[in-house]
């Protein structure tokens, strides 16, 4: 289901809770509103649709990746840059890295590991944020 993007910086801010495998409709929320975003959208995390869960969807181009309890095991080479996110206006400076791993159960929440570099870890990076209650 297609769901509204939530502003409420007060929710926002909350810690995301793990995601279990009772939580496919999560993944099937984000897939929808990604897709009815997707001009103006490259990610999501689930608290930007009203879930407190540790779920996020990023557009890879070809596919989207479902990333459920994702954990960034290395990162390297820090820089600063400038983001935007849906769910607030205007834009923000902050540090990212230009390489990271991440540790994450996927769609069906089999274990795995994948090293993301340049913009798509930038994206990765900006939604792991949210479920930290960290907001750009």
């Amino acid at each position: 289901m297609n769901k509204p993007i939530v502003t409420d910086v007060i929710f926002l801010r909350q810690k995301a809770d793990i995601t279990t495998e009772n939580d496919t409709n999560v993944i099937r929320d984000l897939e929808d509103t990604l897709a009815a975003n997707r001009e103006r959208c490259v990610g999501m995390a689930a608290n930007m649709i009203g879930y407190k869960k540790r779920t996020v969807i990023v557009s890879m181009g070809f596919m989207n990746l479902i990333m459920n309890n994702p954990v960034i095991l290395s990162k390297s080479g820090e820089y600063e840059t400038e983001e935007g996110c849906l769910s607030l206006i205007g834009t923000r400076k902050t540090k990212r890295y230009k390489e990271i791993e991440v540790e994450y159960k996927d769609k069906n929440f089999k274990q795995q590991k994948q090293k993301f570099s340049g913009f798509p870890a930038q994206i990765v990076q900006h939604e792991m944020d949210h479920l930290e209650g960290i907001i750009i």
